[in-house]
């Protein structure tokens, strides 16, 4: 196939890249690098497979020739980068998904929406079902990013039943891997960067509040899995091992040798208490299942992230 990858260049849009090559597929990736970065993808550079173009998807965006699919994963998508980026966030949730349907359907293509796991805000059903429409403050300090993905959901529903435009609609859970930032505020990348400087882990609250945690290649085969099916989804992809912030930080800290403890801060507004998915139309119409676990996961990031911090 050849496929367009919008926000190829970020964390979960170059891995995507990567899988998608390797696999005998055609890759255009367009980034305005706004949060992702060229380094990513350097190392495919030279693939004769490979196409980068440096555009804004909620500008004018022109691709030639045919195209199979379009994978939209534009957006800020760490705590750091939307609350920085909110108007940003707004406009590639609104205006960018809509060029990227039209985009789709100019060349009669799959759409593929990397949505999230924020749709369901701070949920008071557990585990998570894609059936769950979300308890989420809409006008809370994170409803940019809560709110540009479930406009972009309803967009691509509605694509779907006014043009029959094929789509595919992922809700992603906290993905963690190498090509994380360590600066990004996510969690992982959080603790990771702390222990690895001897620094003691923020904790935000008690610690009791649980998140699920899906190693990037495991999403990512979950992503063409689903592309390659004729489900139309939404469908959650991410790890159901769930886990309280106080077990992850003892990881980390186990797992780099930090002896620097814990501290304890307030916690965020409209932060989840618990998270986590439940994968049973992933295992039953995909036949996907994740196969990486935490401590593994973790041993993979920790050197990534320490390179990171040496450069």
């Amino acid at each position: 196939m050849r496929v367009v990858v919008a926000g190829g260049a970020g964390f979960l849009g170059s891995h995507l890249c990567d899988a998608l090559l390797e696999r005998g597929d055609r890759v255009v990736c367009v980034d305005n690098f706004l949060t992702g970065s060229p380094a990513n993808v350097g190392h495919l550079a030279d693939n004769d497979d490979f196409e980068l173009i440096d555009a804004d998807v909620c500008g004018e965006l022109r691709i030639d020739g045919p195209v199979d699919a379009v994978m939209n994963l534009a957006s800020p998508a760490s705590p750091k980068d939307y609350y920085a980026l909110p108007l940003e966030t707004l406009d590639v949730g609104s205006t960018g998904t809509r060029r990227l349907l039209e985009l789709a359907r100019s060349l009669d293509a799959t759409f593929f929406m990397a949505s999230t796991s924020e749709v369901y805000g701070d949920p008071v059903e557990h585990p998570q079902t894609e059936e769950y429409w979300g308890h989420v403050n809409p006008i809370g300090e994170r409803s940019m990013y809560d709110e540009a993905k479930r406009f972009s959901e309803a967009l691509t529903f509605t694509y779907h039943r006014t043009f029959d435009l094929p789509i595919r609609v992922v809700r992603i859970f906290n993905t963690y891997g190498p090509r994380m930032q360590p600066d990004d505020g996510r969690v992982v990348s959080n603790f990771i960067t702390q222990a690895l400087r001897g620094e003691p882990l923020t904790i935000y609250g008690d610690g009791s509040q649980t998140r699920s945690f899906c190693y990037v290649d495991d999403e990512i085969r979950g992503f063409l899995a689903l592309l390659d099916s004729d489900e139309t989804g939404p469908i959650n992809i991410g790890n159901p091992g769930e886990f309280t912030m106080l077990e992850l930080a003892d990881l980390v800290n186990e797992l780099t040798s930090n002896t620097a403890g814990l501290v304890h801060r307030g916690l965020p507004s409209d932060d989840p208490q618990q998270r986590q998915p439940d994968i049973t139309r992933a295992r039953n119409l995909l036949g996907w299942s994740p196969h990486v676990d935490l401590r593994t996961g973790l041993e993979r990031t920790i050197p990534y992230i320490a390179s990171v911090l040496r450069d």
